[in-house]
């Protein structure tokens, strides 16, 4: 006698029929991730940019993989094997995580990196312009680690500093910097690890596209832990002081002491990508006077009221760049302070020297702030 189905499953079956018609649309040229652990299968990635991942997990009910947003139910097979892939993601680097029966795990097949506040794992989606950061062989610079004792804070910090390859090859030359800041729940590795920053300044100083600089990459955290108060503006006002402090005191003094810089303003930048594209504005807006060329990636741009309330920016800046993403301009949501094309274009017809630049197909992520620093670096302490 047939046993009747039940409600229970008739969902499980729905389900697996569903699954099975979602695999048969799905194009089978999975390749492991760039991103990978060494000797790891998965996660892999296909020519759609669909990610699939798949982890040991016998005992658990239900996996899922959580990347873009979204999460996709993974299936489990015969040896207790989870597997399942994701809708086609942009090109570029994404964060992450499994959730195991309601928990958020890393994956153990992928590299860690730090992005929304946690240590967690991150995949490659395979660009048509990855070629600017690829690991080449030409000569490369180094990155390291600097720890430094903050007197504005009192305690021991960190930041990592990239030189270029002809530093340690020239010891009688002196080198610009540029201060580059990280975004919201990211830190001072994301630059390095998630950007490729170092990569993409070797393959530049190859071809001979950028000047040599120095790169300097601090933990621009702030504590946002507090009570928000309805209608009460955000971020909060002066909530950029403690680093700003930090930076102007203690970072930029420790930098000119113990490397080869151009300790002057003519030969100091400073860049971030969102929250860091934020704090950015606001120290090179009231500090004309310590930085000549600035970088804004994905967090709001300058206005000519902004340039009224600091009138020496307008005389003393040289490079104003402006990066987004394409789908960022089409949604607005991080505009902030109005249409960022107009408002540089209108510093463009007040006589600074402004570019705007705009990534196609992508969003308020890595691949956007790869593509602008790229651009970016073949700009700044031109002569």
């Amino acid at each position: 006698m047939k046993k009747p189905i039940t409600a229970f499953s008739g969902l499980l079956t729905a389900g697996l029929l569903m699954a099975a018609v979602s695999q048969a649309q799905v194009v089978e040229d999975f390749k492991p991730s760039a991103a990978n652990q060494s000797g790891k299968e998965y996660p892999m990635v296909n020519s759609e940019g669909r990610v699939r991942a798949q982890i040991h997990a016998p005992e658990a009910q239900r996996v899922q993989l959580d990347i873009g947003a979204v999460k996709y139910d993974m299936l489990k097979d015969e040896n207790g094997v989870w597997t399942g892939e994701s809708a086609p993601q942009d090109e570029g680097f994404h964060y992450y995580q499994l959730n195991i029966d309601g928990a958020s795990v890393p994956d153990p097949g992928s590299l860690y990196f730090y992005g929304a506040g946690r240590w967690g794992s991150g995949v490659e989606v395979p660009a048509h312009d990855q070629d600017i950061y690829a690991l080449k062989n030409v000569p490369h610079g180094v990155v390291s680690e600097q720890i430094y004792y903050a007197e504005t804070t009192g305690d021991l910090r960190r930041c990592f500093v990239y030189t270029p390859f002809s530093y340690n090859k020239h010891p009688e030359k002196r080198y610009p910097v540029l201060y580059l800041q990280h975004g919201g729940g990211e830190n001072e590795t994301g630059w390095s690890n998630q950007g490729h920053v170092n990569l993409i300044m070797d393959n530049l100083l190859a071809e001979g596209k950028a000047q040599p600089f120095i790169i300097v990459m601090d933990n621009g955290t702030w504590d946002f832990s507090g009570p928000r108060k309805e209608g009460a503006p955000w971020p909060p006002e002066g909530w950029t002081d403690g680093f700003m402090q930090r930076l102007l005191e203690d970072i930029i003094p420790m930098i000119d002491s113990n490397y080869r810089t151009l300790a002057d303003a003519g030969h100091r930048a400073m860049a971030g990508l969102s929250m860091g594209a934020m704090q950015t504005r606001v120290i090179t807006l009231s500090h004309s006077e310590v930085f000549s060329q600035v970088g804004m990636f994905s967090g709001g741009s300058i206005r000519e009221d902004d340039l009224a309330a600091n009138p020496d920016f307008r005389d003393n800046n040289k490079l104003y760049f402006v990066g987004y993403g394409s789908r960022e301009l089409e949604s607005g949501r991080y505009n902030m302070g109005g249409d960022p094309e107009n408002n540089v274009a209108r510093l463009k017809e007040l006589g600074l020297n402004t570019y705007f630049y705009v990534s196609p197909d992508t969003d308020h992520e890595w691949q956007t702030w790869r593509r602008s620093f790229y651009r970016f670096a073949q700009l700044v302490f031109q002569p």
